[in-house]
């Protein structure tokens, strides 16, 4: 196995930097560009299907501080960016933030910030597919003009079926590599986000007009979270609008196929990042002067509507021809995200495989497409497989591992940005930006991320946290959760077991860099 050069890059001078077994995996170089990587973060994110499916969530956790809650959530998450640009800047790996942790903390941290995020994604792929088998028998259902059509969804054995179609499409796609899944990306974004800015044009003029009871004028006073009536209040909101960020990362685990494989995907990243917040806050403004936050009528955050706000405002704001176009907006938002997914948990999967830490069958990279072909079909099979099993034990439980998913998130992510901060504690005062960058900001990113982590622990003590379900008087997102976790240190346990090497550090090293000597 060839070994990839984390530095020196061109224009470097660098005295003592050990490699550290960082390797190379076969996949394709230079298949991805600057706006193909930054296509591939935001896709993972799928802004559409995240807006409609917690705008009327954290309007009613916040009320009018919606804006301000969606710019708090984004503050973490480019704290958090930072970090992985530094880091990806030494080490371009498509374990990413398995591989940095290793480097930073030793091999058992990195292999359970791996698991986290391959556990994460795995969920997030089985809620994916089943939003877009929902939209796609309510877009059915519209152009047929058929209720019954529509109520296709409800057929559990039909919702089954047409959800592992939709898994195996997707698998398909990723599996034929980076070529195939940019052409199906550019087209999918990009008609999310044509579809998203006239719903927001609309929205405003709507406003402007008066056309609902409950909207209201705009004021700055939105953007204060100070104003949110209560912690607790701004926690929850807080917690949903992380999730709404998270998958910008999928972008860094591109990097090895990344044309300037150590500086493009930190900057897609940051890209992605502004492209989503900047989503978010038109959005959340327009459609709040629209309807406004409220529990009644079209408010945002009625009850009846909140879960799916998109649905109830597409006809009321767009008409009954444009508002189809929002149920297709929803449809490729999740179809995209759920095609794209794949990238970062194969990657994650190949790269620990390749370190060891996974079984040697995982390493694989296809001869043709360059692309971790096992790897891919086993996520695609196991996000099959956990759907089903899901849905038939019961929807209540599927419902607590989507809650539990903002445990694992801000796991790995606060883990990551504390790894850069250690990584490169030799160089942090070396100059200003070092510190800022490298140090400060990762630092503070992942002290906001556990705070988060250890405030969702709490809450999900609770029963009623989540369904309302519980385990022996303990909620079951909790268990969940935790369990999840746990789960991961029992294989860790085994694997420490069957790859002696790698959990002593012989094979992926934990180091510090040397400094770079200034020109």
């Amino acid at each position: 196995m060839t070994q990839l050069e984390t530095r020196p890059q061109v224009g470097d001078t660098v005295r003592g930097r050990s490699e550290g077994g960082v390797r190379a995996k076969g996949l394709e170089k230079n298949s991805v560009g600057l706006l193909g990587s930054a296509v591939i973060g935001i896709s993972t994110v799928a802004p559409v299907y995240c807006l409609t499916s917690t705008l009327g969530s954290t309007a009613g956790e916040v009320g009018l501080q919606m804006p301000a809650v969606f710019l708090a959530g984004f503050l973490p998450m480019l704290l958090v960016a930072f970090a992985y640009r530094e880091l990806n800047r030494v080490m371009p790996d498509s374990g990413t933030s398995f591989t940095w942790t290793v480097k930073a903390f030793g091999p058992r941290v990195g292999w359970m910030c791996g698991w986290g995020l391959v556990i994460a994604t795995i969920i997030v792929l089985s809620n994916l597919a089943g939003v877009a088998t929902s939209y796609f028998w309510l877009l059915a259902g519209e152009i047929t003009g058929s209720e019954s059509v529509a109520a296709l969804d409800g057929n559990k054995a039909v919702h089954i079926v047409t959800c592992l179609a939709l898994i195996a499409v997707a698998t398909a796609i990723s599996y034929r590599g980076m070529t195939a899944t940019k052409r199906v990306q550019y087209t999918l974004v990009g008609l999310q986000l044509v579809v998203l800015a006239v719903f927001v044009a609309m929205a405003l003029q709507k406003a402007g007009s008066g056309a609902f009871d409950t909207g209201i004028d705009f004021s700055w006073s939105w953007m204060n979270p100070f104003a949110v009536q209560s912690f607790a209040a701004f926690t929850a909101g807080l917690s949903l609008s992380i999730f709404m960020y998270w998958g910008w990362d999928a972008c860094l685990s591109t990097n090895e196929e990344t044309t300037g494989a150590d500086r493009t995907p930190g900057r897609a990243a940051l890209i992605a990042m502004v492209v989503l917040v900047g989503s978010y806050l038109a959005t959340g403004v327009a459609a709040q002067m629209a309807v406004g936050s409220g529990d009644k009528g079209l408010g945002l955050a009625n009850p009846d509507t909140s879960d799916n706000v998109f649905a109830a405002l597409a006809g009321p704001v767009m008409g009954p021809v444009l508002g189809v176009a929002l149920f297709v907006a929803v449809l490729a938002s999740a179809a995209a995200s759920l095609q794209t997914t794949f990238i970062p948990v194969a990657r994650t999967v190949l790269a620990m495989s390749s370190y060891e830490a996974l079984p040697e069958s995982f390493s694989k990279v296809h001869p043709r497409f360059k692309v971790p072909g096992r790897a891919t079909v086993v996520a695609g099979i196991a996000t099959g497989a956990f759907y089903t099993v899901m849905t038939l034990v019961s929807e209540h439980v599927l419902v607590d591992t989507i809650y539990a998913l903002g445990l694992m998130i801000c796991f790995y992510y606060a883990l990551t940005a504390f790894a850069c901060a250690w990584y490169f504690r030799g160089e942090l005062f070396r100059s200003g930006r070092d510190f800022a960058f490298k140090g400060l900001f990762p630092v503070l990113g992942g002290l906001l991320l556990s705070a988060v982590f250890g405030k969702t622990l709490y809450d999900m003590w609770d029963p009623a946290y989540g369904s309302g379900s519980a385990v022996f008087g303990v909620g079951s997102v909790f268990v969940i959760g935790v369990g999840l976790l746990l789960l991961g240190g029992v294989i860790m346990l085994v694997m420490q077991r069957r790859s002696p090497a790698f959990f002593r550090g012989e094979v992926l090293r934990k180091d510090t860099p040397s400094l770079v000597i200034p020109d």
